[in-house]
């Protein structure tokens, strides 16, 4: 008599398990965003060391780009606003880095 009771309880657990994982994967979406936001944000902070500045920007740049073409990012409005504030900060780190190094070539 006790044996059918966890066989139907254990299928249960199975259906919520994957609901829930299915649930956070959903909820948790893709990390691009946010890495996009700190190679953005790493190369805005690292203009000053020659080239560092432009990979991580460029870096920055394509994540953001990437994240946005994503249906996952794009439904998301919060991640897409990530994104493109990724883009921004990578373009805003080359520019900088460009603007800081500019000058360097005519001391050389």
């Amino acid at each position: 008599m006790t044996a059918a009771v966890p066989r139907s309880s254990r299928a249960a657990r199975r259906v919520c398990t994957s609901a829930d994982s299915n649930e956070r994967t959903q909820r948790h979406g893709s990390r691009l965003p946010a890495v996009s936001i700190t190679l953005g944000a790493l190369s805005i902070a690292s203009f000053w060391v020659i080239g560092l500045g432009f990979i991580l920007g460029a870096a920055a740049i394509v994540c953001g780009a990437i994240a946005t073409s994503r249906s996952a990012v794009a439904d998301d409005e919060a991640a897409s606003l990530r994104a493109l504030l990724g883009v921004l900060a990578g373009v805003a780190g080359i520019t900088v880095s460009a603007i800081a190094l500019f000058p360097m070539p005519a001391q050389l």
